[in-house]
């Protein structure tokens, strides 16, 4: 086995253990035995039990990047491309959350490490974003001055919209297809020159 799928089992793992019995309570040689691999070799791809996680966290991001790349080159207007963009990366993170099991606990509790990780997925997510804003003020859809303000302030409004989103707290029980239209409003409404009635149209998947 190469050394990128060794490493890539080890992983994947790793992610199924932290799911099911939580960081805290796997250890390195459980990683070692579920995955077929003597300590030795866990040790030559890990220093330790936080550098499994941090490689399982980027793993998740991956997943995440390739789905909103995916969006990205959709053939579909930019107004309907960043609705979809944002709902796809809230989406994204409460499966991951959700079928990471006893991993969320780790995941929320230990923010600052998932930031650090999560640095190239900002960055990535930061760009895609701002192409798919400056084409739509190229196109005539957007009315903004500056491109990488409005990218950067969507980034973090989605950021910040991911705890309550993944808790099910975000507008106090209404579903995510019902929020769709209050979500299209106040972007549309930021990004400005939107025709009233374009606001409540149904966006193509």
């Amino acid at each position: 086995m190469s050394i990128s799928k060794t490493r890539q089992t080890i992983v994947d793992v790793a992610r199924q253990l932290f799911a099911k019995k939580g960081l805290d309570n796997t250890t390195m040689n459980d990683i070692a035995v579920a995955s077929g691999k003597g300590r030795r070799t866990l040790y030559t791809y890990f220093k330790s039990k936080e550098d499994v996680y941090q490689a399982v966290i980027e793993s998740e991001l991956e997943r995440l990047s390739d789905k909103m790349d995916e969006v990205a080159s959709r053939n579909i207007r930019p107004q309907d491309k960043v609705i979809e963009l944002i709902f796809t990366h809230l989406n994204m993170i409460k499966e991951t959350v959700v079928r990471n099991g006893n991993l969320r606990a780790a995941f929320f509790r230990n923010i600052w490490m998932v930031e650090k990780v999560r640095k190239n997925f900002d960055e990535d997510e930061l760009e895609i974003l701002r192409k798919v804003i400056a084409e739509g003020k190229e196109a005539g859809e957007f009315d903004i001055d500056n491109v990488d303000l409005i990218a950067d302030i969507t980034h973090y409004c989605i950021k910040g919209l991911e705890v309550p989103y993944v808790c099910g707290r975000l507008g106090h029980g209404i579903t995510p297809e019902a929020s769709r239209p209050h979500v299209q409003r106040v972007v549309y409404g930021a990004l400005g020159k939107i025709k009233r009635n374009e606001q409540n149209q149904p966006i193509n998947n």
